[in-house]
C-alpha cells in the first residue's frame, strides 16, 4: 500500500513563508511524478505545482515566482517552498503522486491534506 504523509501547514502572516513536505512510503518500482494541489470551497481543487521524474516542473500562474517545488528522490519526498504568501493562498494543500507499483501497475495516490492559512 502506498501512502503519502504531508507536513508543514499552519498559520502564517501575509508575505511570510512556509515549506510543505510530503513523503511517499510503500513498495514502489518508481515515481512518475509528484505534485501539490490545493482546494478551497470557492475554487475547488486546483494544481499548484508538479514535478516529474525527469525534473520537468510546471507551476500554476498564480504561484509562479513565489513557490518552488523540489523532490528528493532518495527520500521519495516532495517539497513545496512557499514565499510571499497571500491571503488567497489559504487552502487545504494536497500531495499527489503517480507511481508504478509491483502488483498494481500505475497508481495515483493522494495525501490527507494540510491546511495553510494566510492571515494577519
Amino acid at each position: 500500500q502506498i501512502q503519502l504523509a504531508e507536513s508543514g501547514g499552519g498559520l502564517v502572516q501575509p508575505e511570510g513563508s512556509l515549506r510543505l513536505s510530503c513523503e511517499a512510503s510503500g513498495i514502489m518500482r518508481s515515481i512518475n511524478s509528484m505534485a501539490w494541489f490545493r482546494q478551497t470551497p470557492a475554487k475547488g481543487r486546483e494544481l499548484v505545482a508538479i514535478i516529474t521524474s525527469g525534473d520537468v516542473i510546471t507551476y500554476a500562474e498564480a504561484v509562479k515566482g513565489r513557490f518552488t517545488i523540489s523532490m528528493d528522490n532518495a527520500k521519495n519526498t516532495v517539497y513545496l517552498q512557499m514565499t510571499n504568501l497571500k491571503p488567497e493562498d489559504t487552502a487545504v494543500y494536497y500531495c499527489n503522486a503517480r507511481v508504478i507499483t509491483l502488483m498494481l501497475g500505475n497508481l495515483e495516490v493522494w495525501g490527507q491534506g494540510t491546511l495553510v492559512t494566510v492571515s494577519s
